[in-house]
């Protein structure tokens, strides 16, 4: 097997600022992010802040076509757009003016390694002192009970709200994968999980998005704002409280949900523990709630 360059997988910016101790986070399309959390997020993120792309992954040698067909826009007679897809770094600053990074785009289909080992070069390059990702979970917890956001890190010190998960397999994903080899390599890394209702996994849920944010300004001590995504999460609430309120089988479930979790909170147990009284599953759920998701536009 011949060894391949990581460079060779990436373009970098000939303007790069020193960015020695800065922080590298990362999200990728395509795993599971329950509620949109992370890609609410990395939207909140790049709109908030002014930001230049630094490095360009390739693309082209990465996705899979076939399993993931980029967007085109006909109109009338001709062609007249391409949704092109990007992995890049993207180079912005906080509110007092200090550097950070965002790594962002489909979770490649082939090359895991390659793209792992690529991102490594970059940290050690610019002397990145800690690399954070985020995504939201579904969990049978209710909305109306403070969000829950847990972390996992290379290092136990690193760690802040622990899982209830003692040991469990998952699929993998490249988040994950880069995270685990950025510990094999001495490097600070972590992530984090917001739980989401599952009942509103499929929709956009920004409180999650906001719970995400807050850990990681507190993990990092990076100054970003979170007024517009608080304000938009407030919005999101209260119009799913309606919706609950119309429908006493909605308010059933989530009646349930709330006893069950207040249960396990008193006791301390896991939310993920059995308890006397059976929690609803998610096709009971999801039936109650199919109407709601399904009149709801995405980015609402």
């Amino acid at each position: 097997m011949v060894a391949v360059d990581p460079a060779e997988l990436f373009e970098v910016d000939s303007d790069v600022p020193d960015l020695t101790g800065s922080v590298l986070l990362h999200h990728f399309s395509g795993f599971v992010d329950a509620g949109a959390a992370g890609s609410t997020l990395v939207e909140h993120l790049l709109e908030l802040h002014e930001h230049r792309v630094i490095a360009r992954f390739d693309i082209d040698d990465l996705i899979d076509y076939r399993a993931r067909r980029p967007v085109m826009t006909y109109d009338t007679d001709r062609w007249q757009d391409y949704d092109t897809p990007e992995l890049v770094v993207h180079l912005l600053h906080d509110a007092a003016g200090t550097p950070f990074l965002l790594l962002t785009g489909p979770e490649p289909d082939r090359r895991w390694e390659a793209v792992v080992a690529a991102v490594q070069s970059l940290v050690e390059r610019w002397g990145v002192r800690l690399a954070v990702g985020a995504h939201g979970i579904p969990m049978g917890v209710p909305h109306t009970r403070d969000l829950t956001v847990i972390s996992h890190a290379t290092r136990p010190e690193l760690v802040a709200d622990k899982s209830p998960f003692n040991r469990v397999q998952v699929p993998g994903n490249l988040s994950a994968l880069l995270e685990f080899r950025l510990g094999q390599a001495g490097h600070d890394a972590m992530g984090f999980a917001a739980y989401v209702p599952h009942y509103l996994a499929q929709s956009t849920y920004p409180a999650a998005s906001l719970g995400l944010l807050e850990s990681i300004i507190t993990a990092t001590d990076l100054v970003i704002r979170t007024d517009g995504l608080r304000e938009t999460a407030r919005r999101a609430d209260t119009e799913i409280a309606r919706q609950v309120a119309e429908s006493t089988e909605v308010s059933e479930v989530v009646a349930a949900l709330e006893r069950q979790y207040d249960a396990y909170a008193e006791s301390s147990q896991s939310l993920l523990v059995p308890d006397g009284e059976p929690l609803p599953s998610a096709d009971e759920l999801g039936a109650e709630f199919e109407r709601f998701l399904a009149d709801q536009p995405r980015d609402q």
